[in-house]
């Protein structure tokens, strides 16, 4: 097979591919063996018409269309690996001749990654930040912790006041007509929680048990109920009963019940010591970033609409997946938050920009460094798979490949591997005051 790579203009260009007729024949050969079963012809069984018959009376190009079918596919493939190019999108095929005795020849009109100029990557300077652990830090854990674990107890004189939890009668109208969804009874509400419509929880704080009101608010302009955005409304409230935390002491027996600590010093060590670990990673996080963003920002590239599309599509997809792990569909995500798919998509443009322009020096990069994410690294990479997972590694590598993952995760070690060199040959400096 003979494939020729000719480059138009920007990342486009087209591939000329040339298979030997000897492949065309031995593709019509499997065409008549899929059509054959499908046909009828008298005095033969289904599947039975001899070839040279079946081609007298359907004629050989109707087999044509089938043999190509099953060719192209892995011809296009082939071309692509011999003519050295990494196509971004599926490609436009041209048929230019496929006749029975000749050569197959097509024409792919395809888009290609696009070259990358890199400019400095070496040497970047990353600003010097604080990544220790404040004594504040320290304390809001412990708090919040503390938090957790306090009793509501029930108020029985005074007012609301912002962190209680109160239950509550309420019926709400807009225009003087009550709105679906606009009641409920004996409904808890922490105040302060952010969890209604702005300005409705700080109307019941000062609020007293028993006590009835009526509030007044207007629905956001983005509400996700149609019928309500931007309405003034009126809810007729009434408060019956208010709960308020009471904190449990922090001391030595608190440690013990929340911990495996003895003491609170203790507890407080162990806070500290993981709060440094957290500390570490986002710093590690941040050395990464930095150096990513400045690579690319000193690279020239122009990225096909394509590939933003693509990634979007894929950003999609992952948002998706994780609403699944907290049970709740996409559709309920719209209807929620007021989006649409295309009000999203708008939002998440922006980091698949970003994704795809830090990917595309990265993988650069790499080339022009040689380096290489090697068959060692991908068992190491597999074997703390394996033990995350508690599954063989034999096991996860059939898997991944079954998959077509195994080579996602080896492109995912060589952009690793690439980020730490970056990380490793840049230069801190100190912060600009």
């Amino acid at each position: 097979m003979n494939a020729n790579w000719e480059k138009l203009e920007k990342n486009t260009g087209v591939l000329k591919v040339e298979v030997e007729a000897e492949k065309v024949a031995q593709a019509l050969d499997k065409a008549f063996k899929k059509v054959v079963t499908k046909v009828n012809v008298p005095g033969f069984r289904k599947g039975k018409v001899p070839r040279q018959m079946f081609e007298a009376k359907f004629g050989v190009e109707s087999l044509y269309q089938d043999a190509i079918d099953i060719l192209l596919p892995d011809a296009y493939v082939e071309a692509v690996e011999q003519a050295g190019i990494e196509p971004i999108d599926r490609p436009e095929v041209d048929v230019e001749q496929f006749a029975k005795g000749q050569s197959f020849i097509f024409t792919a009109k395809v888009q290609v990654k696009p070259e990358v100029t890199l400019g400095e990557y070496k040497g970047l300077e990353i600003e010097e930040k604080d990544f220790s652990v404040k004594a504040e830090e320290v304390e809001e854990e412990l708090k919040k912790m503390q938090e957790r674990h306090a009793e509501l107890v029930v108020v029985e004189e005074g007012a609301a006041q912002n962190g209680d939890t109160t239950v509550i009668d309420f019926e709400g109208f807009v225009d003087g007509e009550a709105f679906e969804g606009g009641k409920a009874e004996n409904y808890s509400l922490e105040l302060g929680s952010g969890s209604f419509i702005p300005g409705f929880e700080e109307q019941i704080v000062g609020m007293a048990k028993d006590e009835e009101k009526e509030i007044n608010v207007t629905f956001p302009e983005e509400y996700h109920a149609e019928n309500l955005k931007g309405k003034a409304a009126v809810f007729k409230v009434k408060l019956n009963e208010i709960k308020r935390k009471n904190l449990p002491v922090l001391d030595d027996e608190f440690a013990k019940d929340v911990s495996e600590f003895d003491t609170l010093e203790e507890y407080k060590k162990d806070i500290e010591s993981k709060l440094a670990e957290s500390k570490k990673r986002e710093e590690e996080q941040y050395r990464e970033n930095t150096v990513v963003e400045k690579a690319a920002a000193n690279a020239t590239v122009e990225i096909p609409d394509v590939m933003i599309e693509n990634e979007l599509n894929a950003m999609l997809s992952e948002f998706e997946n994780r609403l699944r792990m907290q049970g709740l569909t996409v559709e309920l995500y719209y209807q929620f938050s007021g989006q649409n798919e295309q009000q999203l998509r708008e939002q998440m443009m922006p980091d698949a920009q970003k994704r795809v322009l830090n990917n595309l020096v990265l993988e650069a990069i790499a080339k022009a460094e040689n380096i290489e994410a090697t068959e060692e690294d991908l068992n190491a990479e597999l074997e703390k798979l394996a033990e995350a997972y508690q599954r063989p590694v034999d096991e996860l590598r059939s898997i991944l490949q079954a998959n077509g993952n195994l080579d996602s995760l080896k492109q995912d070690l060589l952009i690793r591997k690439t980020v730490e060199l970056l990380v490793a040959e840049s230069k801190s400096v100190p912060a600009v005051a």
